[in-house]
C-alpha cells in the first residue's frame, strides 16, 4: 500500500476520476467503435493513469494501464479495428486496475497475486483476418491461499470541486467575522469599565460626602449615556454577526451542493451489464444531470436508485420477444430524470415495461392475510399500488439471487423516508411504471414547528404540517379503534403525542381529563392525514438537524435532534413513524386471553439425498422455528406430501428415483398444491437451469455454490 498519506489520498482522487471516465467511455465505445475523438480521449486517460502509477512505483497498475493505452492507441491510429470482444477485454482490464487501486489505497482486504497474462483482445487489421497483435491484457489473480471476503464499501463522496469564487466569498465573510469578533471583545472592555465606575460610585456613597446627591446625579447621567452607547453597539454587532453567519452558512451549504451527474455516472454500467445478463435490450436515458443536491443526499440515494433500476430491468422490462408480441419496440427504455422544485428535488425512475398488475397485487395481499377482500375492494388504485412498498410484499413468483432474495421496494421507501423524502408510484398496466422520489435539497437545516407536550418541547417538520386548530375534546369519537375527529367534513384519526411517544403517566391522563379544549396539529404523509394533540404551539424555526449517533442510529418516531436557542435539546420527530405508530395503536385495551397458546409452527418438507446436506439444512430450518419433515429423494417426498399439510417444500434437484424438477412438476399437476411454495436448492447454477426450474413451477431457485442460509430463510419468510 502507498505509505505516504498525502500521495495515497491524491492517487485515490485521480485514479477514481480516470477509471470512471474510462468506464463511461468504454460503454460509448461499444456503440461507436470508430469515434476517433472518443478514442483519443480514452487514450489520454489511460496514458495519464499509467504515468501516475509509474511515479508511485505501482508496477502492476502501470503494466495494465500501458496495455490498455496500447490497445486504444492502435485503434486510434487506424492500425486495428475494435471488435466487441476487444472492448469486453478492455472492460476486464479496467476492472482489474480498479481492484489493484483499491488494494494500493487500502480499501479492500482481498489478496492479489502477481499480474498474469491473459488472452489478447481480438482486434482486426483493416481488410485482413483478425490478428492478435495488440499487447496482452493482464488481470490480477487471487492468491491460492484462502481469500478474505471483500469489504463492503459504502458510497461516499470524499472530495468536492469548489469554484474559487465561492472560496473567495467565504474568505471575505471569514474576514468580516474576525472584525466582528474584535468589536465584541471591545464591548467586554466597556462592560469592565462600567463595573469599575459602579464600584467607584459605591465607595462615594459610603463616604457620605456633603455633595453626594449632586455627584450621584452626575454619575447617573454618565452611566445612562455609557449604557445607551453600549446598547447601540451591541445591537450593531449582533446584526453584523447575524449577517456574516448567514452568509457563511449559505456559502458552505452551496459548496456541499453537487450535480446529479456525480451519481448518474454510475448507472450506465449497471444497466448495461444487468441487461446483458438477463438477455434484455435496454436503453438508459439520463435527464437533469445538472440538478444539484446536498452531498449526503447523493450518497444516501445511490443504493435506492440502483435498486429501482434493478427492479425496472428485472421485473419491469419484458424480454425482446415478449415486447415484440405486445407490439412494442424490442428495446425497452428506462428513464432517470432529476428536476429542481421550490421545495427540493424530484428524481423519477420510469420504464415502458409491463407495469403493475393490480389483480395480482390483490391476490398476494389476500394470500399473506394483509387485508380482507372488502378492504381491498374499497382501496383506490394508488393505495393498491403502494402495497408493493410493504416489507416482504412481492408479486414475483420466482426468486433468484438477482431478484433481490425477497427484499422489496420497502427498503427503498425506508431509505427515502430517512432522508425526509417521499416515494410515490405511478403505473399503467402494459405501459410501464414510474417511481417518483421527492427529496429536500439540503439535510443540514430543517424548518420545524416546535410544540410542547408533558413539559418537553418537540419539533415537527413544517413540510408535513397542514394546519393546527383548537379542538373540543367532547367532539372526539371512536372509529375502527382510533380516536377520530371530523375536520372539513373528513374523518381524521388523532392521538395525543405523549401516547405515541409512550411518555403518558396517570397524572397526565388526569390533567387531560379536566381539559375541555386541546390543540391539534394536522399532518400529512403522502395522501394520508392524521392529527397530534399537544399542549401548546411554541414557535416556527429553522434549525440545524443533528443526526443520531451510531448507538441511536434508528430510534422509532425520531428523525434527529436540534439545540434550541435556550440550550435545550429538542427531538425532531419523524411523521412517517408517527403515522405507523398511530396505525398500530388502539383506544381500547386489547383483552388478554385467559390461556395463551403459542402459535403453531410452520411445517416444511425437505427433500435432499445427501445426508450431510440434509442434516445441515434441517438444523438451519429448525433453528429458525420451523418444523421439518425430511425425505431422501423426490419419490419419498411426494409420498410424504399426502401424509399431512405442509407450508412449503424445499428440494434438491439432482436426486435418485425422482429429481427435484420431476417432483416440482408432479406437485404442480395436482390442483390441491397450486399455491404451495416450492424452493429449489441445488448446485446447478446456470441460467438454463434456473429457466428449467421456473418452467417446472418452482417459486425460488437458490444455487449452492453461493448458498447463504439467510437467503433461504428470507425466501421462506416471503413465500409462506
Amino acid at each position: 500500500m502507498i505509505e505516504d498519506k498525502e500521495l495515497r489520498s491524491l492517487f485515490k482522487i485521480e485514479s477514481e476520476e480516470r477509471l470512471q471516465h474510462l468506464d463511461t467511455g468504454l460503454l460509448r465505445l461499444e456503440e461507436t467503435p470508430s469515434d476517433l475523438a472518443l478514442l483519443e480521449d480514452l487514450f489520454r486517460e489511460a496514458h495519464s493513469l499509467k504515468g501516475a502509477a509509474r511515479m508511485l512505483g505501482l508496477i502492476d497498475i502501470q503494466t495494465l494501464s500501458h496495455q490498455l493505452e496500447d490497445a486504444l492507441g492502435a485503434a486510434r491510429k487506424g492500425e486495428a479495428l475494435l471488435q466487441a470482444e476487444a472492448v469486453a477485454s478492455m472492460n476486464k482490464t479496467l476492472e482489474a486496475i480498479r481492484r489493484l487501486v483499491q488494494i494500493e489505497i487500502g480499501e479492500t482486504a482481498t489478496p492479489v497475486g502477481a499480474v498474469q497474462k491473459t488472452e489478447q483482445p481480438p482486434v482486426s487489421q483493416p481488410g485482413t483476418e483478425p490478428a492478435p497483435t495488440i499487447p496482452q491484457q493482464a488481470i490480477p489473480q487471487p492468491a491460492t491461499s484462502q481469500p478474505a471476503a471483500p469489504k463492503q464499501e459504502t458510497f461516499r463522496i470524499e472530495t468536492i470541486r469548489v469554484d474559487p469564487k465561492k472560496l473567495d466569498a467565504l474568505m471575505t465573510q471569514a474576514g468580516e467575522l474576525t472584525v466582528t469578533k474584535i468589536r465584541i471583545a471591545r464591548r467586554l472592555a466597556e462592560v469592565d469599565e462600567l463595573l469599575d465606575y459602579c464600584e467607584e460610585w459605591e465607595r462615594a456613597l459610603h463616604a457620605k460626602q456633603a455633595n453626594a446627591s449632586e455627584q450621584i446625579a452626575q454619575r447617573l447621567e454618565s452611566l445612562q449615556a455609557t449604557l445607551s452607547h453600549l446598547r447601540g453597539g451591541a445591537y450593531e454587532d449582533s446584526a453584523r454577526l447575524d449577517f456574516v453567519s448567514d452568509q457563511l452558512e449559505s456559502g458552505i451549504r452551496t459548496m456541499r451542493l453537487l450535480p446529479m451527474s456525480t451519481l448518474f455516472v454510475l448507472f450506465p454500467r449497471l444497466v448495461h451489464d444487468l441487461a446483458q445478463e438477463l438477455h434484455k435490450e435496454v436503453e438508459l436515458v439520463l435527464e437533469g444531470q445538472e440538478t444539484v443536491a446536498d452531498k449526503r443526499v447523493l450518497e444516501e440515494m445511490k443504493d435506492p436508485l440502483m435498486h429501482m433500476l434493478r427492479n425496472a430491468i428485472g421485473h419491469g422490462i419484458e424480454s425482446p420477444e415478449q415486447r415484440a408480441q405486445a407490439g412494442k419496440p424490442r428495446s425497452g427504455t428506462i428513464r432517470v430524470k432529476a428536476s429542481q422544485t421550490p421545495a427540493g428535488i424530484v428524481i423519477e425512475v420510469s420504464d415502458d415495461g409491463r407495469g403493475l398488475d393490480l389483480d395480482e397485487i390483490r391476490r398476494t395481499a389476500l394470500k399473506h392475510n394483509m387485508y380482507r377482500e372488502d378492504e381491498l375492494a374499497a382501496m383506490s388504485t394508488e393505495q393498491l399500488q403502494s402495497l408493493i412498498l410493504v416489507a416482504g410484499f412481492s408479486t414475483v413468483g420466482f426468486v433468484t439471487e438477482l431478484s433481490g432474495r425477497g427484499v422489496g421496494l420497502d427498503v427503498v421507501r425506508n431509505n427515502v423516508e430517512q432522508l425526509k423524502g417521499e416515494l410515490r408510484i405511478e403505473s399503467v398496466p402494459g405501459k410501464g411504471m414510474t417511481l417518483r422520489t421527492q427529496l429536500p435539497v439540503s439535510l443540514a437545516t430543517v424548518q420545524v414547528l416546535v410544540v410542547a407536550a408533558n413539559g418537553y418541547r418537540y419539533a415537527l417538520p413544517v413540510e408535513h404540517v397542514q394546519f393546527s386548530r383548537k379542538v373540543e375534546l367532547r367532539s372526539l369519537y371512536t372509529m375502527e379503534g382510533k380516536r377520530t375527529i371530523s375536520l372539513d367534513a373528513q374523518a381524521i384519526s388523532v392521538a395525543w403525542l405523549t401516547e405515541l411517544l409512550d411518555i403518558t403517566s396517570p397524572a397526565i391522563r388526569q390533567t387531560r381529563g379536566a381539559q375541555a379544549v386541546s390543540t391539534c396539529v394536522v399532518l400529512t404523509v403522502g395522501e394520508e392525514r392524521f392529527g397530534l394533540m399537544v399542549d401548546d404551539l411554541i414557535d416556527e424555526l429553522e434549525v440545524v438537524l443533528k443526526p443520531q449517533g451510531k448507538l441511536l442510529k434508528r430510534v422509532r418516531n425520531v428523525a434527529g435532534a436540534t439545540i434550541l436557542e435556550t440550550g435545550e435539546v429538542c427531538m425532531v420527530l419523524n411523521p412517517h413513524d408517527l403515522l405507523k405508530t398511530l396505525r398500530k395503536s388502539s383506544v381500547a385495551a386489547t383483552p388478554v386471553a385467559a390461556a395463551e397458546t403459542a402459535p403453531a409452527r410452520k411445517v416444511l418438507l425437505l427433500a435432499e439425498d445427501s445426508i450431510t446436506t440434509r442434516t445441515q439444512e434441517k438444523r438451519i430450518l429448525e433453528g429458525a422455528g420451523y418444523e421439518v419433515v425430511t425425505a431422501v429423494d423426490g419419490a419419498d417426498a411426494y409420498n410424504k406430501l399426502g401424509s399431512r399439510s405442509f407450508d412449503a417444500v424445499v428440494s434438491d434437484i439432482v436426486m435418485p428415483n425422482m429429481t427435484g424438477l420431476d417432483l416440482t412438476e408432479k406437485i404442480r399437476a395436482d390442483k390441491k398444491y397450486t399455491e404451495l411454495p416450492i424452493i429449489l436448492v441445488t448446485s446447478l447454477a446456470s441460467e438454463e437451469d434456473q429457466r428449467r426450474g421456473l418452467e417446472a413451477g418452482a417459486n425460488a431457485y437458490i444455487a449452492k455454490p453461493s448458498f447463504d442460509q439467510q437467503v433461504l430463510l428470507e425466501c421462506l419468510a416471503r413465500l409462506i
